[in-house]
């Protein structure tokens, strides 16, 4: 009832308001309907009015995790939503989409960001306000009109054959030259990597078994190179952790997200390759598998994304391939 007076008010009041005046008179009438309202008895239509912002964004995120988001995923999606309402300052019943769409705006001006992450933020809040329809608590998302944010897709780089070689001799331990191998010959990520056990790889099948995103596990294949470099960093290490990559001293601790990245970034500075980190080695086996005849599909199950257009977004289509391709089948 209460959004439905405001809109009257705003329809009324738009011949003769400009939009910045029209959006602070709907957070005026927001703010004073919503404290008159709480003198009078509780519409059981207006459920959202007895909750505060924060209880309903525990109630998603809640929601989420039991959908089975990381943990990192619950916090992104909290600390990005929490930045909007601080900043909106009302109720998310009464977030409308001119508000989310200035927002948006403002926030890439003060902030710099690139469209990609604009459309993650629109990606998020999407998800919020669908949630909130879903569950009754407003009749209709107010992003369902905030479109999709175009952006220009960047072919980003991966390693060349030489590259991989180069970063190979600059391994000092067997370690990292397992670490190197397993991350290109696999494509797994990081997260993956560091949360492996030696218990998870199966030297025999040349293959492990890793948790990905969303708790679901899936096995990895890796070739013969990669199987003796790993039998020769486990034959040489002294410690009984249970961790497959593990640091080098006492208390021989499993290695971070941050460690493994730190340690590519160095080895590639003293081989002299530029942008060493461990995505590139995903990105890297994704072109070469593409480019070698392997189906899509399958390099979307190896890799472990839900879409094959994620997986599209990874692989670099060598040009030269497309020419001969287009000889062979087109003419």
């Amino acid at each position: 009832m209460k959004n439905q007076l405001i809109q009257l008010i705003l329809d009324d009041m738009n011949s003769t308001l400009n939009h910045t005046q029209l959006r602070k008179l709907r957070k005026v009438l927001s703010i004073h309907l919503t404290a008159f309202s709480r003198l009078e008895p509780v519409d059981s239509n207006d459920k959202i009015y007895q909750l505060e912002n924060n209880e309903i964004l525990q109630r998603f995120v809640a929601s989420k995790k039991l959908e089975g988001c990381s943990a990192k995923t619950l916090r992104y999606y909290s600390t990005t939503i929490q930045k909007m309402l601080t900043e909106l300052n009302q109720p998310v019943c009464d977030i409308q989409t001119d508000d989310l769409r200035n927002y948006l705006s403002d926030y890439q001006a003060v902030h710099k960001n690139s469209r990609v992450t604009i459309d993650n933020i629109r990606r998020i809040f999407s998800s919020f306000f669908a949630w909130l329809e879903d569950e009754e608590y407003i009749l209709k998302s107010p992003v369902r009109r905030i479109h999709r944010i175009k952006t220009s897709r960047v072919v980003k780089d991966v390693f060349s054959d030489e590259d991989i070689e180069l970063l190979r001799e600059n391994c000092e331990h067997p370690r990292d030259l397992a670490m190197l191998d397993l991350l290109l010959s696999t494509g797994i990520r990081v997260g993956e990597l560091v949360n492996l056990d030696i218990s998870d790889v199966n030297f025999i099948e040349r293959q492990c078994v890793v948790l990905g995103k969303g708790n679901h596990e899936r096995l990895v294949y890796f070739d013969a190179k990669t199987k003796l470099h790993l039998q020769e960093y486990l034959e040489s290490r002294d410690c009984s952790s249970t961790a497959l990559f593990t640091t080098f001293y006492k208390p021989y601790r499993r290695l971070t997200i941050a460690a493994v990245e730190l340690r590519l970034k160095q080895i590639g500075e003293k081989a002299h390759v530029e942008n060493v980190h461990p995505h590139k080695f995903r990105r890297t086996l994704a072109t070469m598998a593409i480019d070698k005849g392997m189906p899509v599909e399958q390099v979307q199950r190896l890799l472990g994304h839900v879409r094959i257009d994620t997986t599209m977004h990874y692989a670099m289509v060598n040009e030269a391939n497309v020419k001969n391709s287009h000889r062979k089948y087109i003419g």
